[in-house]
């Protein structure tokens, strides 16, 4: 009798993580989903990027504009700022980094992203999220009155979060996947 007691208590126990499990396996149509979702918010840093860093653009809606960007990252990332003129690569917060471009000693600024893909597969990681790696190619201009000062293309590496998350409709406990862009890791800085 004590070894059926048993036996029933361990299923019990164990059915919460069986059943999470199967939450949290990616069926290949929502995996499609939630690549194009990641790719859709790099899209969306990159136009953020290209607004803060406008001279054009009034410091109100650059500020606004950080706000919204902040929101797509994960908490404590990082975005890397590499230089031809030195060897290093500097790691800042990414409000750190918005402001620090929205500072740029230059009287316009052309920024420019292409070629973005997904150069590694998400991945299971033990806590249950998924991680992926985006590759971007950067073209940066700097402009001082009618001539060009600065110019590089970089390319840059940024770290995809995919984690289930629950929120409340209706009363009713609802899942979602949920994509954040970690730290932007710059691979290669060429003229």
């Amino acid at each position: 009798m004590r070894s059926k007691i048993f036996l029933i208590v361990f299923l019990l126990a164990s059915l919460p993580v069986v059943l999470n499990a199967q939450n949290n396996d990616i069926s290949p149509a929502r995996k499609q989903a939630i690549d194009s979702l990641a790719l859709e918010k790099v899209r969306d840093l990159s136009k953020y990027i290209s607004i803060i860093g406008s001279k054009n653009t009034p410091w109100a809606e650059a500020n606004r504009v950080i706000e919204r960007t902040l929101e797509l990252f994960a908490e404590g990332s990082q975005m890397g700022v590499s230089s031809l003129y030195r060897p290093e690569i500097a790691y800042y917060g990414v409000r750190q980094y918005l402001e620090r471009l929205m500072a740029l000693n230059y009287d316009r600024v052309k920024i420019e992203w292409y070629d973005i893909h997904y150069i590694s597969d998400l991945v299971r990681q033990p806590d249950g999220r998924y991680v992926g790696v985006i590759t971007i190619y950067q073209k940066f201009e700097g402009i001082v009155g009618e001539k060009m000062v600065y110019r590089d293309t970089t390319r840059k590496d940024i770290t995809v979060y995919v984690e289930r998350k629950e929120t409340q409709i209706g009363g009713r406990l609802i899942g979602f996947w949920d994509v954040l862009l970690g730290d932007i890791r710059v691979t290669e800085t060429t003229p």
